[in-house]
């Protein structure tokens, strides 16, 4: 299937689970993985673990995610995808987003008259919509008592049990474990405990689902973007009640590399370009990514600190502050280019100067 933008487009799992189908996705050969690589991990981790500790690997019970992993930025020079054509290959950037979903001539009418309608809201998965740093922590202390170990309460330790690299916290850090195949073995089972405590989870933050009802009948497009399984994403929006609100899923299948890459995905699924697109984070670093993107970015003050969020274009304390206004107020400053008149200052040319010559008698 070929898309607006003239390359492949492939088809994801998300519209099985969506009310409604997605309107285009991007294909990425480089970044989809074989199923030799995948087969090969099986097999380590059959290796790695004892057999009363692993369940089925290809079943829902076991899903190992990112969800502890720091991811990079990306697009810090506006680089978005690649991917290749007969003709050789075609860079989908920032700019190239922007350019190539611009609204044709009926949807500027339409948001014309219905503005709001022009934006797209995409929520980070981590504190933004679940508190999740308590869930990572629990992980980590059901995977201490597990293996007999203990964890220190320095503020520093506790920092880098939700922000650092699983492998690096067990090696470095805690000193747990320096073979490569019990870290894996680890990392692994650190995962499946935090799938394990995401699975329980059946309450959203607080005002959360009111927002959503609000932007969902001024009928905004919302996504969500995380680095968990799909099957284990959409259980959990089931459980909150919260899946009938989001148009496009952004999860580790769709094989992004970057945060950026994230929420470009996701704005390609909910046909909006990158610069009419908002971001919910809590992350100073996601903000970062969402600015990198031409994104407006939406700050939830709790995990982190008001201060470590002042890059952010707004910064309120919870959902229940904020209304279908702000995001008018967001965009403000770009103004509006559709029917209106085109002003254009005329430089008066000055009056020429009649040259006397003075003479004195």
């Amino acid at each position: 299937m070929e898309s607006t933008f003239g390359f492949r487009l492939i088809p994801t799992t998300t519209s099985s689970f969506l009310p409604h189908h997605l309107p285009i996705n991007l294909k990425l050969p480089s970044l989809q993985r074989s199923s030799f690589i995948q087969q090969n991990r099986k097999n380590v981790i059959r290796n790695c673990y004892r057999p009363h500790e692993i369940g089925p690997i290809d079943g829902f019970q076991f899903t190992p995610t990112k969800g502890f992993v720091e991811e990079a930025i990306g697009a810090e020079y506006g680089e978005g995808f690649e991917t290749f054509r007969p003709d050789g290959p075609l860079k989908v950037d920032v700019d190239f987003l922007n350019d190539r979903l611009q609204e044709g001539f009926l949807k500027r009418i339409r948001y014309a008259m219905k503005p709001d309608e022009a934006y797209g809201l995409i929520f980070s998965w981590d504190n933004v919509m679940a508190g999740t740093q308590a869930l990572k922590l629990s992980a980590w202390k059901e995977l201490a008592r597990e293996e007999g170990k203990e964890i220190p309460e320095d503020d520093d330790v506790q920092r880098l049990l939700l922000h650092g690299a699983p492998d690096h916290v067990l090696h470095k850090v805690l000193s747990w474990e320096n073979e490569a195949c019990e870290l894996e073995r680890l990392t692994l089972k650190l995962s499946q405990l935090y799938s394990n405590n995401l699975l329980k989870l059946s309450k959203p933050l607080e005002g959360l689902k009111e927002w959503l009802d609000a932007v969902s009948t001024a009928q905004i497009p919302c996504a969500v973007v995380s680095s968990l399984d799909r099957r284990v994403m959409v259980e959990i929006l089931e459980r909150m009640g919260l899946m009938k609100y989001f148009q496009a899923i952004v999860t580790e299948e769709d094989g992004m590399d970057s945060m950026a890459h994230r929420l470009l995905s996701a704005a390609v699924k909910l046909d909006r370009k990158p610069s009419k697109c908002v971001v919910f984070e809590d992350d100073p670093r996601g903000i970062t990514a969402a600015h990198n993107c031409t994104m407006m970015a939406v700050a939830l003050i709790g995990a982190h600190p008001a201060y470590d969020l002042v890059q952010a274009d707004l910064a309120v304390g919870g959902f229940n502050e904020l209304s279908v206004i702000n995001l008018r107020r967001l965009f403000a400053h770009t103004g509006s280019t559709f029917m209106e008149l085109q002003k254009q200052v005329v430089e008066k040319t000055p009056p020429r100067r009649r040259i006397t010559v003075d003479t004195i008698f």
